[in-house]
């Protein structure tokens, strides 16, 4: 049996598990870490096969520079750090020698969003979607829970070229069940067919949303829900689809709204069929210390806030 819906797990244990379990059939897979693999969970891999993990330590450009070689050299290279480190300080690195040069590399970064908590806006990565997105040859993943974690550095291994994975800090309930779902690669996943409302989320906002549909449809609104789990390439015509149907538009993300899944929907809706859209997210501020949940709160980006904005966008 396979994880369940309604479990809540790491998902940063779950990406350092999975990396393990590959490991073991794939020689060609290393790691590389820059000095946090305990809570990035890459040691999970580094006590299996020490030979074939390096830890850059507190250097994260050498780390992506390190991974660009040995992926010249053949090798299946993840390198993990916090996400506000991996695609901020490292982001010539990336841009410049894995992405122009379309290394297979795989940067696996946690601890993204305002849910690091109490490490405050000096470690909240707002920005990354963002930054990647801009960037040729990039594939971004961003799992709603472990089953999808767990399915996406699978995906990552065999796929050809960079991909960029986002994990949240925090421990997210299962919205799948393991056995008998299938991670379809660049098509958004629609978790709940709806009439009034499309609301487009990823991530650890996936369950607030599930949840504030639940909320909404005692009030009468019928809202449909969109995982997209691939941010980019981007699935424009379920995204065209479900607008033409609802033709009201949110999109939910622990991220900044400006050039986040928001933008992207924007984007892709602006040129093929012209809808209202909301961005709900972090509003062009940086973010604060403060517990996770509170943070989400004040952020309203759990459940009972995302229901009541979304009542009052659509009155």
């Amino acid at each position: 049996m396979g994880m369940t819906i309604g479990e809540k797990l790491s998902v940063r244990k779950t990406y350092g598990e999975t990396l393990a379990e590959l490991g073991e059939t794939r020689s060609d897979i290393v790691a590389v870490d820059a000095d946090l693999s305990c809570s990035t969970m890459t040691c999970c891999f580094g006590k299996k096969f020490g030979d074939r993990f390096f830890n850059a330590g507190i250097a994260e450009q050498d780390a992506i520079c390190t991974a660009a070689g040995l992926a010249l050299c053949g090798k299946t290279a993840f390198v993990s750090t916090f996400a506000i480190f991996a695609t901020g300080r490292a982001y010539d690195q990336i841009r410049n020698t894995v992405a122009y040069s379309n290394l297979n590399v795989k940067i696996v970064a946690t601890h993204a969003g305002v849910t690091v908590g109490e490490d405050g806006a000096s470690h909240q990565m707002l920005e990354d979607v963002g930054l990647m997105r801009g960037i040729p040859n990039m594939v971004i993943l961003v799992p709603s829970d472990s089953v999808e974690t767990k399915a996406m550095v699978k995906f990552a291994a065999d796929y050809q070229g960079p991909v960029y994975i986002r994990l949240s800090r925090t421990s997210l309930v299962n919205i799948h069940n393991e056995d008998d779902y299938k991670f379809e690669f660049g098509k958004a996943q629609i978790l709940e067919e709806g009439k009034d409302v499309t609301l487009i989320t990823n991530g650890e906002t996936v369950i607030e949303a599930l949840n504030a549909r639940k909320i909404l449809l005692e009030k009468g609104i019928d809202a449909e829900v969109i995982n997209l789990h691939t941010v980019k390439p981007l699935d424009t015509q379920t995204i065209i689809n479900s607008a033409k149907k609802t033709k009201n538009v949110i999109t939910i993300e622990n991220h900044s709204i400006y050039n986040g899944i928001g933008s992207a929907v924007c984007e892709a809706l602006s040129e093929n069929c012209p809808t209202k859209v909301t961005r709900l997210g972090i509003k062009d501020v940086f973010g604060q210390s403060g517990e996770q949940r509170e943070l989400m709160h004040y952020y309203r980006l759990t459940a009972d806030e995302l229901a009541e904005d979304i009542e009052k966008i659509l009155k």
